[in-house]
């Protein structure tokens, strides 16, 4: 089994890092080096045909690709603790969390990061009043976050999911691109610290 990935700053091959070392599976991860483009080689895309990470290459040959899908592969074979939700009502919850953060949260980042960072002025025809408006997206993004989060340690129940693993990658990496968590939003920078003390951080 090989799991192709990038080091940090990249969110999603962070995401299932994060994933693996809150259940404890000890998979060293295949760096696959975006600078170079080799996640675009034709080598690569025979694995993955988007040329994204991360990916997952399991021993049969079978490739599976999107963060949150490999993280359900995991979650199936290796079950505890749940990462998901462990009833049917936290299952639902998670997934919606899941969807929410990467539509209103995730999208206006990557957004900014497409079209208005000047990393990635030569990938792209960038539309920069576009992308300079995902900033303001984004701050209407955290407003909601930090209202949702009152009286919360995590986004759902009483246990750290795949959801707060979501939006931790993508908070983390808008700080990066000079998206910074607003002070005003104290309930969103009491759940990042939160967050940020648990060992997996840091994988």
């Amino acid at each position: 089994m090989i799991l192709y990935g990038a080091p940090m700053p990249a969110p999603n091959p962070r995401r299932v890092r994060i994933f693996l070392a809150e259940k404890g599976i000890d998979l060293p991860e295949t760096t696959v080096n975006m600078m170079k483009r080799e996640h675009k080689s034709p080598e690569f895309r025979a694995k993955n045909s988007m040329g994204q990470l991360p990916t997952l290459e399991l021993d049969d040959g079978t490739c599976i690709s999107e963060t949150v899908a490999i993280c359900r592969y995991f979650e199936e074979t290796h079950p505890q603790p749940p990462l998901f939700g462990a009833t049917p009502v936290e299952k639902a919850l998670v997934d919606q969390w899941i969807r929410r953060v990467e539509f209103a949260v995730m999208m206006p980042v990557g957004n900014f990061w497409r079209h208005a960072h000047p990393r990635t002025a030569a990938l792209l025809n960038q539309f920069k009043d576009f992308g300079q408006s995902n900033a303001e997206t984004y701050k209407g993004a955290q407003k909601y976050l930090n209202r949702e989060l009152e009286g919360r340690d995590f986004l759902v129940g009483d246990t750290f999911t795949m959801a707060d693993i979501c939006l931790l990658s993508t908070v983390d990496f808008a700080e990066w691109i000079g998206l910074p968590v607003e002070d005003e939003f104290k309930n969103l920078k009491a759940w990042r610290a939160r967050m940020k003390a648990r060992p997996s951080a840091d994988a």
